[in-house]
């Protein structure tokens, strides 16, 4: 955060305008020192945000949003409804807009949560690989996690494929997809060790696990081991790679209930021990349904997260320059209070994109800003008024051919569901974060 109060650095430019020394709170600054914060701030106040509507590519009954992005641009999928029947679908952001959607993969035995979403990716090679969740038995969670490949651009998909082979009709989902060289990795929680619950529609006792699965190039499926043996039971996971290899996010249990957020680094193959992010000793003792959200490029990483303090919901970013080994304290995100939902994109002067759901005299709102090394932060902007409920489920924001790419579910009066997106001019700050 930052060295002395924001408020003194007003007080400190008469000063340097007379050439006399500039103190603060007892400390000495020099003029290159004050210069360079007062620019941080100016920085941060002039970097304007102005998300502007895009027509959706998504019909009516849609839900379950996600963005990702690759070398050509942003992918967005989400899942249609028509009575049972669920469709998975994708499109792609270009100039013009979003190009006409492609469908994936569709089902009548699908797992459908608001929580717990399909996804799609570009890889490196082009490969567009795609995963979704389809029951496997009577339970409430009985499921897998199925996963699908297109080398047409969406045209045509290989036939369904696990990435897990213990055969048990428990909770596999919450997938996270990443590429490893010219293959794919994907970390994903695992309820195998999971005994079923004496009650319909509880979880499943036991503990659930982070585990993880690797394909090569030719789809053959060349790892899977665990992360974690004990994690929290339906919080989604995050994954990203950095220049030292792929870093997994997700929440903890420990064995008094306490659920922080850990993460987990691949190095030289093996998964290191998992260590907490920040100790914010969060005691409770059922999911909260918030993961974390992860952002990496090179060795710098972002990390946010939703914890709660004095009974109120609040969401955190971390940075680390060491690929994950360390991270810096935590910086406040949102304003007053957040049911979480969190998501983070890098910046390019290092700085970071946070998005959140807000929620003050009780109204929910989808909002993001733009967050520096420092702790200094620009105002926060509104995207878009979202349902408290879990209907809104996971706000998303990604970032692609310098422009900001935003996706949400919009709740309608009678329940209607539809995804929207927005755009916005990626700006530039007055000063790069250090």
């Amino acid at each position: 955060m930052w060295r002395y109060p924001l408020a003194g650095l007003v007080a400190v430019t008469a000063s340097l305008a007379a050439s006399q020394p500039a103190v603060v709170d007892g400390l000495v600054l020099s003029e290159a020192e004050v210069t360079r914060d007062l620019r941080r701030v100016e920085g941060q106040a002039a970097w304007q945000l102005s998300p502007e509507s895009l027509r959706t590519p998504a019909l009516a009954n849609s839900a379950q949003p996600q963005l990702s992005v690759s070398d050509r641009g942003v992918l967005l999928s989400w899942i249609e409804r028509a009575g049972d029947l669920a469709t998975l679908r994708f499109a792609e952001r270009t100039a013009s807009g979003w190009t006409e959607p492609r469908t994936i993969a569709s089902g009548r035995d699908w797992f459908v949560n608001w929580a717990d979403v399909p996804s799609a990716l570009r890889l490196p090679s082009g490969v567009i690989v795609a995963h979704w969740l389809q029951k496997s038995g009577a339970g409430t969670y009985a499921y897998d996690v199925r996963l699908s490949y297109s080398k047409d651009d969406g045209k045509t998909w290989s036939p369904a494929f696990l990435p897990h082979q213990d055969g048990t009709k428990t909770e596999h989902g919450f997938a996270s997809l990443f590429p490893m060289g010219d293959g794919l990795g994907l970390v994903w929680l695992d309820g195998r060790a999971m005994k079923p619950s004496a009650h319909e529609g509880d979880h499943d006792a036991g503990a659930m696990s982070v585990r993880f699965a690797r394909f090569d190039r030719d789809w053959k499926l060349v790892e899977e081991s665990a992360v974690d043996e004990r994690v929290c039971e339906c919080c989604p996971t995050a994954a990203a790679v950095t220049a030292d290899g792929a870093i997994a996010a997700y929440r903890d249990r420990s064995a008094g209930e306490i659920r922080d957020i850990h993460t987990a680094r691949l190095v030289d193959g093996r998964w290191a021990t998992p260590a907490a992010v920040f100790n914010d000793a969060w005691k409770i003792a059922a999911c909260p349904v918030n993961g974390p959200a992860l952002s990496a490029r090179g060795r710098d990483v972002a990390l946010a997260w939703f914890t709660v303090k004095q009974e109120q919901g609040q969401a955190y970013l971390a940075f680390s320059k060491d690929a994950g080994r360390s991270y810096g304290a935590p910086i406040r995100v949102d304003d007053g209070g957040s049911l979480g939902r969190v998501d983070v994109e890098l910046l390019p002067d290092g700085a970071a994109l946070a998005t959140w759901i807000e929620f003050a005299d009780q109204r929910a709102q989808f909002r993001a800003r733009r967050i520096d090394r420092s702790g200094a932060r620009s105002p926060a902007v509104t995207v878009a008024g979202i349902a408290g409920n879990r209907a809104s489920g996971y706000p998303r924001a990604a970032i692609g051919r310098g422009e900001m790419v935003f996706a949400w579910t919009e709740s309608a009066d009678g329940g209607a569901l539809q995804v929207r997106t927005a755009t916005a001019a990626l700006p530039v700050a007055g000063a790069p974060a250090r």
